[in-house]
């Protein structure tokens, strides 16, 4: 059954861990959440501990067993689905003190909703029967956050058996992700991160119980995750002439967010949300027409009107001035706010060393990295114990990571089959085939820094999950985290209720540290970005790599005569808000300008 979302935020898919088991900590109070279904390991571990808590029976799913990937991703989909509602349930029956659950779930919510009035007004009520009926009109209103999941289409390796042999298709990493998905208990939605992947989107046909429109709307809903409007364009018409409905758009900034960075041609988040306000009605009807041939072609329902198509933001918001903007003036349906609730115990898992680490961290310490074996830019912390590790290895002479879950197998300069560039095996090699190159010292060196500096996620980014619920492991629990650059302005532990009232514009929790708008964050970011490319292709840039420049800062340049232009909406004239981001965005302009002759493609 289709329920409606009663907060005007989600909170993210962040790490492996971090958002593991967030349904179980929020989604009983109305607040739907993210769980990544890369590391079926860390699921099964997951479920085995969350089993022996709940005294559900438990067995093992082991790797020696058929499909088990996506019987792993199940059964735990299974169980986080089963305690939610339990755990709703029992929030349900609970009475309306001050202290209790049921109340706490009623004063989280947006002061514009019809249910935070009928609460208000039930405290305000002193008939007691009538207290009791509104108090009942509640309880039947009380409803869980929904449990969705994410797929990085780009984590999808092939799969082999014991004699080296590749797997049937349908068992790579993603498309085993989505059969797990696809065929769980309950109302929920897949994520797609990080690109297309045409055989991941091809396999979703597969599955019409799951993602055919029914009478009670769709059982599973298709949220993808983009960066501009042409690329909700394409995937949704892709999608669409499958016989595919995408529910949501989920906008992402491209530098100002946490882990993987998948940065824009230098397009920013403003124009990109102004150029869905002014076509987000016409895209929905085009991709309908497509939708609607599709399903005919099938013999699928068709729905008699046009479905929801969602749109959401998530990327640097620190303000509830932030969030209302982004819903009022650009339409958006919701937020997605991630990198703050890490600081949040009750909606996240971080171990107690990595989570006082974030409480101190300021702007220094969270940079854009190369530490993924992706080979794209990584937001992460300074000094993790992920980090420790690494360099703890390489002065011992040995470099790089055991590769155990292999989710980021890649490379094959050595090998037939794809290998990690964090992996032992691949450093140990590269690094003797540099030695061997006779490359002039400094180029050397920088070919040498490159390949050291990977860092195994796959075990990083899962560990705290591991640490946190005491589950032993072979490897050691070296932490790595991905925030991104907004944690600089929250310096605190913060209980949920305290950081869904500072989203709301209850209480504000930023630290003294000067926060620029999130608009103006992000440009600083991309201009910087900008640079370094400059800087790298300074001496020989070809004309595509000059043209390339050349476009990019064209694009930040309009983005900054965007935002001028918007400004006044923003803030008041002749305010404080107004002048800095005023001068800021000259100051951008500036850096983008500066030294125009001493580079041909700038």
């Amino acid at each position: 059954m289709q329920q409606p979302n009663l907060h005007a935020f989600h909170i993210p898919v962040m790490g492996l861990a971090f958002s593991i088991d967030s349904p179980l900590k929020v989604g009983p109070f109305g607040i739907s959440s993210v769980v990544s279904l890369s590391d079926d390991t860390l699921i099964e571990q997951m479920r085995e501990h969350y089993s022996r808590k709940y005294h559900e029976p438990f067995e093992a799913i082991t790797p020696d067993q058929p499909d088990y990937r996506a019987r792993r991703i199940n059964a735990y989909l299974n169980l986080l689905h089963k305690y939610v509602q339990i755990l709703t349930g029992k929030i349900r029956e609970e009475a309306f003190d001050a202290s209790s659950r049921i109340s706490k779930y009623f004063r989280m919510l947006p002061n514009s909703s019809p249910l935070k009035k009928l609460y208000n007004q039930m405290l305000q009520t002193e008939d007691e029967t009538q207290k009791t009926v509104l108090q009942n009109q509640l309880r039947e209103a009380v409803q869980p956050g929904a449990v969705d999941v994410n797929i990085m289409t780009k984590l999808d390796k092939t799969n082999y058996k014991k004699d080296g042999t590749p797997l049937p298709f349908e068992f790579s990493d993603a498309l085993a992700g989505l059969r797990g998905f696809a065929t769980s208990e309950g109302v929920s939605s897949v994520v797609y991160s990080a690109g297309m992947n045409m055989r991941l989107y091809g396999y979703m046909e597969q599955f019409p119980e799951a993602f055919q429109y029914g009478k009670n709307g769709f059982k599973k809903k298709i949220i993808i995750k983009v960066s501009d409007y042409r690329s909700a364009a394409v995937q949704g018409k892709i999608m669409a002439k499958k016989g595919l409905w995408v529910s949501e758009f989920r906008i992402e900034s491209g530098l100002n967010c946490g882990g993987h960075a998948f940065a824009t041609d230098g397009f920013l988040l403003g124009p990109i949300l102004e150029e869905f306000r002014l076509n987000r009605e016409v895209l929905r009807q085009e991709l309908f027409g497509f939708y609607k041939a599709a399903c005919e072609a099938k013999s699928w329902n068709v729905p008699a009107e046009t479905p929801e198509t969602r749109l959401t933001v998530q990327g640097g918001i620190g303000t509830a001035e932030e969030q209302n903007f982004l819903l009022d003036h650009y339409g958006a349906d919701a937020t997605g706010w991630g990198t703050p609730f890490l600081l949040v115990p009750e909606a996240t898992t971080v171990d107690e060393n990595t989570l006082q680490k974030l409480v101190d961290a300021r702007e220094e310490d969270l940079y854009l990295s190369p530490i993924s074996p992706l080979g794209v830019p990584f937001n992460s912390l300074r000094n993790t114990t992920s980090e420790e590790l690494k360099l703890s290895r390489i002065a011992k002479g040995k470099p790089g990571s055991p590769c155990v879950k292999k989710h980021l197998v890649s490379n094959t300069e050595f090998t037939d089959q794809p290998i990690c560039t964090a992996s032992r095996k691949y450093q140990v090699r590269k690094l003797e085939e540099l030695k061997e190159a006779n490359l002039a010292p400094e180029v050397y060196q920088k070919e040498v820094e490159s390949v050291l500096a990977k860092e195994c996620l796959c075990e990083g980014l899962a560990h705290t999950a591991l640490v946190v619920n005491d589950i032993k492991t072979k490897n050691r629990n070296a932490v790595a985290i991905c925030p991104g650059p907004n944690l600089a302005y929250f310096s605190g532990v913060y209980s949920l209720e305290e950081m869904v009232d500072h989203i709301y514009g209850r209480h504000d929790i930023l630290n003294d540290a000067y926060r620029p708008h999130m608009f103006v964050n992000e440009l600083k970011m991309y201009v910087t970005y900008w640079l370094k490319l400059k800087k790298a292709q300074f001496d020989n840039p070809t004309d595509k790599q000059e043209k390339y420049l050349r476009t990019f800062r064209e694009n930040l340049l309009q983005g900054i005569a965007y935002y001028r232009q918007l400004l006044p909406t923003l803030f008041p004239e002749n305010t404080n808000g107004y002048f800095l981001m005023e001068e800021e965005l000259f100051e951008a302009a500036d850096a983008l300008l500066i030294d125009e002759n001493a580079f041909a493609g700038a």
